[in-house]
């Protein structure tokens, strides 16, 4: 893996289908919280398919400074975590590093039951606050203080309690679960996200000794134990990385199959794909992508089972080549839409209305100079490369490395013209 470098850039020269076999990694989003949830148990836990990715590292970092003992091994894609005494006061840097942080909040107040978290950083794609998590803490019995630049929540007695949130929020479900688990009594978390990596969160939970009802559903119920103990566990197929190749694989004229899959995780992309054209085939635990005459299609990200907002830039690429107008709407992040003046500057004829975008179709696009905005408008933007005339720049790729393991390494195998440069080159 390469190691986090801002100034780096990816060099991308349009042209060559994408043809081959790619292997998925772990999902980066079931990942990170699996790493955070070994604070609950008071035994050995092993993690297998662990991507390759930056912000892995920066999480064992995390939890080492938690007082979790750590053996990561990123050649093998296993992580080994012990947290026999785990302490309350996180690393602010470590913290501030990766959103994903803000996922040992849970599990610390229900071992320990005090925890203290600098604000976490991450990605900047809208308001992404804490209140539904600390909302829910505090009807579990926590009191949460504000420091300023720290939250800390304590709690002397940590108890079950009927939560209901505003939104389906990924984070705020992951925490109140890790939370209650370890609990006195019952929890109930109605409309609770219901995300695949929320689902292997869960399961590996139960494994280790909890007991959750209604995983997958809307409402989850937890009843809380006295401990948690080890557990060996398969981190799930990261179902972003898959929709990016295959809409990759789509857009370039490619045949590509995607292996360690999950195909009912994609459900509605797939529906969308094969709606604007490609050929999809599932086996078992593959997916083989091949490029047809694409068409226009209108897009909705939702949270899960909706479309994934992660995957909307790379589908927005997509459907610049698409015959007719298609509409993406966005209902997830409010900033996503920022990448749009990327594209746009390779000549993508894309228009703004509120949270809707018009993608008119098909344009070719032309090479350009890209900003790498996040970690999925950073591979969007070398997927757009992968299309256009002439050479694109795609900068401050360290985004993309939070997200997806052996990028180049992956691309070039599949056929792509693509080379990670320094800044000054």
């Amino acid at each position: 893996m390469h190691t986090t470098a801002g100034g780096d850039a990816f060099r991308v020269r349009g042209g060559n289908p994408l043809r081959g076999t790619v292997t998925l990694s772990g999902a980066k989003n079931s990942a990170l919280k699996l790493m955070a949830a070994s604070l609950l148990s008071d035994g050995p836990v092993e993690l297998r398919h662990i991507p390759a990715i930056a912000d892995v590292p920066v999480m064992a970092e995390l939890l080492g400074g938690l007082g979790v003992e750590v053996s990561l091994d990123l050649e093998a894609n296993v992580c080994r975590l012990e947290a026999r005494e785990p302490t309350h006061h996180a690393p602010p840097d470590a913290v501030r590093r990766i959103r994903a942080s803000i996922s040992c909040l849970g599990p610390l107040v229900g071992r320990v039951r005090r925890a203290r978290l600098a604000l976490p950083g991450g990605d900047r794609i809208g308001a992404r606050g804490i209140d539904l998590h600390l909302q829910g803490l505090e009807a579990m019995g926590a009191q949460v203080i504000d420091h300023g630049d720290e939250v800390e929540v304590i709690a002397h007695e940590l108890h079950g309690a009927m939560i209901t949130l505003d939104f389906p929020s990924v984070g705020a479900t992951e925490n109140l679960v890790m939370a209650a688990v370890l609990a006195d009594g019952t929890t109930i978390i109605d409309n609770a996200a219901r995300e695949p990596e929320i689902q292997d969160l869960c399961r590996m939970l139960v494994a280790m000794g909890g007991r959750i009802g209604g995983i997958g559903g809307p409402t989850l119920e937890i009843e809380g134990v006295d401990r948690l103990g080890g557990v060996a566990w398969e981190t799930c197929p990261d179902r972003i990385e898959a929709g990016t190749y295959a809409m990759m694989a789509a857009v370039t004229g490619g045949d590509v199959v995607i292996e360690r899959v999950r195909p009912t995780d994609l459900k509605l992309p797939l529906i969308k794909l094969r709606a604007a054209g490609v050929v999809v085939e599932e086996g078992g635990s593959s997916l083989r992508i091949k490029a047809g005459d694409l068409d226009a299609v209108d897009v909705v990200t939702l949270p899960y089972p909706g479309f994934p907002t992660d995957l909307q830039p790379q589908m927005m690429v997509m459907l610049t080549q698409a015959n007719g107008t298609s509409r993406c709407t966005e209902n997830v992040f409010e900033s996503r839409f920022s990448f749009v003046d990327q594209l746009a500057r390779m000549g993508a004829d894309v228009a703004i209305d509120g949270h809707h975008a018009l993608i008119r179709g098909p344009v070719p696009l032309h090479g350009a100079t890209l900003e790498g905005l996040d970690v999925r408008a950073g591979a969007a933007g070398a997927m757009a490369g992968l299309i256009a005339t002439g050479e694109t720049i795609v900068r401050d790729v360290h985004h993309v490395d939070r997200g997806y393991a052996g990028f180049v390494s992956r691309l070039t195998a599949l056929g792509a013209d693509i080379e990670r440069i320094p800044a000054d080159a």
